[in-house]
């Protein structure tokens, strides 16, 4: 009896050993591998934009900041409208007065390479100056010699304290809201590095 019953337990531990085996080999094999491309998707209207940006990349000096600008069309209108770059204000003063793609991509490149420039190649500097304006660039060298998050929520607080009419501005996020920032986006940067593999938010 006890030959008997060593064997019937031998032979469930060689059943369970075999099932455990099993189990962990089809786990495996059935694994996914997560998507590393995390960041979301530039549409196909702003894609459809790629060859004019890259033309106007190459004439500016930037060619290795396409999918930058790609994303930061992706921010300002999602590559819809006749001004796809929301460049009018940097081009004329006013919001509006660009009512062709083609303007508003080469002013949009422009002013990009303008600000990188200024920045001294500071990318996120840049970046964050194409919303906030390029009086951005000064008041961050000369408050940290760079960019930062910090500074950035700081400039925004101030812009909008001393704005005459606050209702102009309305809050993009809650944080900012909490925050009395805002003036622009904040996490402007942040938000248009999502589109690319590289983030160079500090």
């Amino acid at each position: 009896m006890k030959q008997k019953t060593k064997k019937a337990i031998s032979k469930t531990a060689v059943i369970a050993i075999f099932l455990c085996s099993l189990f962990i080999l089809i786990s495996v094999f059935s694994y996914e591998k997560p998507d590393r491309q995390t960041h979301p998707e530039i549409n196909e209207e702003v894609e459809h934009y790629r060859p004019l940006v890259e033309d106007y990349a190459d004439e500016y000096e930037v060619s290795e900041y396409v999918d930058v600008l790609l994303g930061m069309m992706m921010q300002e209108s999602g590559g819809r409208g006749d001004d796809p770059m929301q460049s009018s204000e940097s081009y004329c003063g006013q919001r509006g007065c660009i009512e062709d793609p083609e303007t508003s991509i080469k002013q949009g490149v422009s002013y990009f390479a303008e600000n990188l420039n200024d920045a001294n190649g500071d990318l996120s500097l840049a970046i964050q100056s194409y919303n906030f304006g390029s009086g951005f660039i000064d008041y961050a060298l000369g408050e940290s010699g760079s960019y930062s998050q910090e500074t950035a929520i700081a400039f925004s607080q101030e812009m909008y304290e001393n704005m005459d009419d606050q209702s102009d501005f309305r809050c993009l996020r809650e944080e900012a809201e909490e925050l009395d920032a805002c003036y622009g986006d904040i996490y402007y940067v942040q938000a248009v590095m999502e589109y690319t593999d590289v983030f160079a938010a500090k």
